[in-house]
């Protein structure tokens, strides 16, 4: 009978420690994404998946051609968040068809995700993936000449990075950036000790080396800063902060609020299914037309 009970709690310890394991590595936007995806509109534009942008498996990107007739159709970046240890390019075609039936190309990138991989390695990516799509607009039959950086959360970080850096990267296509669209970014803050993302860099550096915040330049790219206003993850004076050092330089900065959502709920609002409930698509695609005016 003894060891019946303690073999019974054994197992329960087992089925527990799975339980826990399961949910650390489980995001609540696991499931919605792939929902969104499942029901997203398959008209309108057409997808090249897995495109190399570099040698390493990480190194791919998915890419939505718009339908749209007009000429040189402007190009979005888009990088994903997920507290650069989670995350893929596959669970955002619903980003790619929201934007494309817009007149829009899309690239969803890839790129190299924490614990193994720490600032500025994901940085790194961006900056390859941004210089192939510049060398590569014949052979992917789209045009570099009006882009538009896209990221969300971990993602806005990485698309003001690529930018503003401590050390700036040789970007072939720096002068065809019109623009720059952060949607909830943590772009100021202190990561030693973070519970959710310190593992993404190295905890001996000092934010303020690290930070966009304290890299920022003059230039004639268009900065639209969103957050939203139930975000309990990141915030609100991180774009606050960000849009204050951008202006303090010169540089054109919006700060733009969108009602009703939180951290997550803000990217799965731009999906075609939810976008005419929420005021995020209608905000983001206001920006664009200033952008690109």
């Amino acid at each position: 009978m003894h060891l019946n009970v303690k073999r019974w709690k054994d197992q329960l310890n087992q089925k527990i420690e799975l339980a826990k394991f399961l949910y650390r590595n489980f995001r609540i936007y696991d499931f919605g994404s792939y929902a969104l995806n499942r029901l997203t509109p398959k008209q309108g534009y057409t997808v090249q998946k897995n495109v190399a942008y570099g040698l390493k498996a990480r190194h791919r990107l998915d890419l939505y051609r718009s339908s749209s007739p007009r000429q040189q159709r402007p190009l979005i970046v888009f990088v994903h968040g997920g507290a650069w240890m989670h995350g893929d390019k596959k669970d955002y075609s619903f980003i790619g068809e929201a934007f494309a039936k817009e007149g829009f190309d899309v690239a969803v990138i890839n790129y190299h995700l924490a614990p193994k991989h720490i600032f500025p390695s994901y940085i790194n990516d961006l900056s390859l993936a941004l210089n192939y799509l510049h060398q590569s607009q014949l052979k992917l039959q789209i045009a570099a000449e009006n882009i538009v950086l896209m990221g969300h959360s971990a993602g806005a970080f990485n698309v003001m990075s690529a930018l503003y850096h401590p050390h700036p990267y040789q970007l072939q296509s720096r002068d065809k950036i019109r623009a720059i669209i952060g949607l909830a970014g943590p772009y100021h803050f202190d990561y030693k000790g973070d519970p959710l993302c310190a593992d993404a860099f190295d905890q001996n550096m000092p934010y303020q080396q690290v930070m966009p915040y304290y890299f920022v330049e003059q230039n004639s790219i268009k900065h639209y800063l969103f957050t939203a206003a139930n975000d309990n993850i990141v915030g609100h004076s991180n774009s606050s902060d960000f849009d204050a050092k951008l202006k303090e330089r010169g540089n054109y900065s919006r700060l733009i609020s969108v009602p009703r959502v939180g951290h997550i709920t803000m990217i799965g609002s731009v999906s075609s299914l939810f976008s005419r409930f929420f005021a995020t698509k209608a905000e983001i695609m206001r920006a664009l037309d200033d952008a690109l005016k």
